[in-house]
C-alpha cells in the first residue's frame, strides 16, 4: 500500500475538538453537583435554553428539572440593560431526579426535548439544525457515568417502561435520550463498525499475503446525514438496551444483506476507536466506535443493499481507499475506522506514514475527561 501524503489530515477532519481549547465557555453537565466525571458539555445556547426550561416548568406549576446554581448580578442595574447572567459552574439534574431512577431522568429530559423539537420544527430555534424535521431519529441512546466504565445496557427494554426500577450496582447507566439530541448535551455516544475484507492467498510472486480489498458502501442520497458519501462495510449507532454485537448482526443483515449466522461465526471484535468531533455548526460529539473485522474468502459472499440505507457496494483496494480518503469522499468517522484497520493489519507503518505514532495514539483518545470540570 502506498501513502503519498500523511493520513493525519484525514484524522483531523473527525478528531477535531479539544474542550480546553474551545473559544466558547462550556458548562459541565452533571448527574449531581458532586458527581464526576461530567456526563457532557453544554454550549451557551443550551445553558440559556435549560434556564428557560426551568422557568417554563415553574410557570406551569411543575418542579424544575435542572439544578442551575444562581450567579450573582448587580441588583442596582437597570433590569432592561443588564447583561445576560454569567455561566454557572455546572448544570445538573434537580435533586429529586439526580437521586431517582434512570427512567425518571429519561422522562424529564424527553419532555424538554419534545418542546425544543416543536420549536425546531417551526424553524424558530437554535436547535433546528440538530433535532428539527428529519434530523429527529426517534431512537434512544443510553448515557453512562463514565465512558467505557461499564458494559452497555443490554436488557432491550424501553427506558421509560419501569419508572421505579433502579439499575443494579456497577451498571453505570444513567439515562437515555433521543439520538439526535446527544450532540446538544455533548454526551458520549456509541456505535459499531465492521470492516469486511477479502485477501488473496498469496502475492503476485507466489509468496506472502495477497492484496487486501475492502467492501465499501456508498450511503443513500436520502440519508439525513452524509448522503452519498462512502462508509464502512457495516456501521451504525448502538440503540439503547442493545449490545454492540447484536447491533452489528442486525445492521449487517439490514444494510449489507449478510447472513446473520455468517456474521456470528466470522465477525471478530478487534477493539474500539474514539474521537472528539465538533460539527460544522458547533455541536459536540465525543464518540466510541466498537470495531469488528470479518474476513471473507474471495467470492464467498457479495455485500448488497437491503434496506435503502446504502446505494451500492464496491470492493476496493487499500490504495483506492486511501485515495478516496484524501479526496474527502468518506464519512469522517468511517475513514478513522479504516485507518485503524490499516494500522492493525500492518498496511500503515512507521515506514510509510510519518505521523504514525500520533495517528495510533489519537485513534484511542480519552476525550480529555479530566478537563471537563
Amino acid at each position: 500500500m502506498t501513502t503519498p501524503e500523511s493520513l493525519i489530515s484525514v484524522l483531523n477532519v473527525c478528531d477535531n475538538f479539544r474542550p480546553h481549547l474551545s473559544p466558547e465557555h462550556l458548562v459541565p453537565f452533571l448527574l449531581a453537583p458532586n458527581a464526576r466525571p461530567a456526563l457532557g458539555l453544554l454550549r451557551p445556547p443550551v445553558v440559556a435554553a435549560l434556564r428557560t426550561d426551568n422557568a417554563w416548568r415553574n410557570a406551569h406549576g411543575l418542579l424544575p428539572a435542572w439544578d442551575i446554581p444562581a450567579q450573582t448580578t448587580d441588583a442596582d442595574s437597570d433590569s432592561e440593560n443588564q447583561p445576560p447572567p454569567p455561566p454557572p459552574p455546572y448544570i445538573a439534574f434537580a435533586p429529586s431526579l439526580a437521586h431517582g431512577c434512570p427512567a425518571a431522568r429519561t422522562r424529564a429530559l424527553a419532555e424538554t426535548l419534545e418542546r425544543w423539537r416543536a420549536a425546531a420544527n417551526d424553524g424558530a430555534s437554535v436547535f433546528s439544525g440538530v433535532i428539527g424535521g428529519k434530523r429527529w431519529r426517534s431512537e434512544w441512546y443510553d448515557v453512562y457515568r463514565v465512558p467505557g466504565g461499564a458494559p452497555l445496557r443490554a436488557d432491550g427494554r424501553d427506558p421509560l417502561a419501569v419508572l421505579e426500577e433502579v439499575p443494579p450496582p456497577g451498571s453505570g447507566y444513567v439515562f437515555s435520550m433521543e439520538r439526535s439530541a446527544c450532540a446538544i448535551f455533548g454526551v458520549v455516544t456509541y456505535g459499531v463498525h465492521m470492516t469486511v475484507y477479502e485477501q488473496d492467498a498469496r502475492g503476485p510472486e507466489g509468496e506472502g499475503e495477497g492484496q487486501t480489498r475492502v467492501w465499501v458502501p456508498r450511503r443513500a442520497l436520502t440519508k439525513p446525514t452524509y448522503p452519498g458519501m462512502l462508509d464502512n462495510s457495516v456501521a451504525g449507532g448502538i440503540p439503547g438496551g442493545t449490545t454492540a454485537f447484536d447491533s452489528l448482526v442486525k445492521e449487517a443483515a439490514e444494510e449489507a444483506s449478510l447472513d446473520p449466522e455468517l456474521v456470528r461465526k466470522r465477525a471478530r471484535a478487534v477493539g474500539a476507536v474514539t474521537y472528539y468531533y465538533q460539527t460544522k455548526i458547533g455541536w459536540l460529539r465525543p464518540e466510541v466506535q466498537h470495531v469488528y473485522d470479518m474476513r471473507l474468502e474471495p467470492g464467498e459472499a457479495r455485500l448488497a443493499p437491503m434496506d435503502g440505507e446504502v446505494e451500492s457496494f464496491e470492493l476496493m483496494s487499500l490504495d483506492e481507499v486511501v485515495a478516496r480518503m484524501h479526496a474527502g469522499e468518506f464519512k469522517p468517522n468511517c475513514a478513522l475506522v479504516l485507518i485503524d484497520f490499516m494500522v492493525r493489519h500492518g498496511h500503515l507503518t512507521p515506514e510509510n506514514e510519518p505521523r504514525y505514532l500520533e495517528i495510533s495514539q489519537r485513534l484511542h483518545g480519552q476525550f480529555d475527561l479530566e478537563r471537563w470540570f
